[in-house]
């Protein structure tokens, strides 16, 4: 409303700062930018001096923000709500937001073919009743489809998937501002019988929620199954002395791809291979547990925060996994 003041940390450049700059214009709100500096200081100093109320940005961001508040003992004085987008916010950094500062955490998910949102997560009137844990699996979620713009997912051989949750498949758009074509047609006709595959790998539930459970390229594809890196980065996440976490696939001799963890431990945090790679037992499947995990004092990030995992799959391209 006219009574935010919205600061959108993702750039201009990046899908159009995912349309805030021109909702903020059309309410009357206050626009603050952030500048060259997305720390967690210089972020956490310009929401309290301007009153920041809603912010946008991808979960890197978030957590560097996270790092420096807690660790200095601060708390939000204006801040209610945060946007995430660009990859999925681990469950446990969206708890520390909610739980301990009153921040909501909300997921979008869009691209700059789609104008740019495509979905956005919100409660249905029967969440209210169900327990915060199950709540939060819902807010996990990218959500549902905003209006004008339909979708579906589909298996490997194009046909379309079930809406039952479970189901992963190729995400596929379309809509009246999808695009239809590229400037002076460079990289050809992107729409497969009107719709647009977005390369994202999704489910979506009988409610119509849609999640996003990799991209395309990430996916690590182990004797012929398929596991998800952005569930085991979320595991990983929420270990105590988890900072940061990526998962890529490194070739193996027998199953062709398996998971490699990179991970940055938090300041001070004595942390060693076998107690993360144990902190997976029972949360997920024997056989989705990573092979192995690097400990790095940084991850390679992108203009918008983002993870590069390209880079990490070049610089790891040679890894030796000790199951091979």
């Amino acid at each position: 409303s006219g009574k935010d003041v919205i600061l959108p940390v993702v750039p201009m450049f990046h899908v159009n700062a995912w349309g805030l700059p021109y909702i903020a214009c059309m309410v009357g709100a206050k626009l603050v930018f952030p500048g060259p500096f997305l720390d967690g200081k210089s972020l956490h100093e310009l929401f309290e001096q301007e009153g920041v109320t809603l912010s946008a940005g991808v979960p890197t961001v978030w957590q560097g923000l996270l790092a420096y508040v807690e660790s200095n003992g601060l708390s939000f004085s204006n801040m209610r709500r945060t946007i995430n987008g660009g990859s999925a916010c681990a469950p446990a950094m969206m708890r520390a937001f909610q739980d301990r500062y009153g921040v909501d955490v909300l997921h979008a998910w869009g691209m700059t073919e789609i104008s740019p949102l495509g979905t956005a997560c919100s409660f249905k009137t029967k969440h209210a009743a169900m327990p915060a844990e199950e709540r939060l699996k819902v807010q996990a979620k990218q959500g549902r489809v905003v209006f004008g713009v339909d979708m579906k997912i589909v298996g490997e051989d194009g046909s379309e998937l079930p809406w039952d949750g479970k189901s992963a498949g190729e995400l596929l758009v379309r809509g009246p501002w999808v695009v239809g074509s590229y400037f002076k047609g460079e990289g050809g006709q992107p729409l497969v019988d009107g719709w647009f595959p977005t390369g994202d790998v999704a489910t979506i539930d009988a409610d119509g929620y849609m999640q996003i459970t990799d991209r395309s390229k990430d996916v690590i594809k182990s004797g012929g199954e398929w596991i998800g890196s952005i569930d085991l980065e979320n595991i990983a996440m929420a270990h105590p002395s988890v900072a940061m976490a990526a998962c890529i696939a490194v070739r193996h001799p027998k199953w062709d791809e398996r998971p490699l963890l990179v991970v940055v431990r938090k300041a001070d945090a004595a942390l060693s291979r076998e107690e993360l790679l144990g902190f997976f037992d029972g949360k997920i499947a024997k056989w989705w547990t990573p092979d192995d995990v690097v400990f790095v004092d940084s991850l390679p990030l992108g203009a918008t925060g983002k993870v590069l995992k390209g880079r990490l799959r070049e610089a790891y391209a040679e890894h030796a996994l000790p199951t091979a």
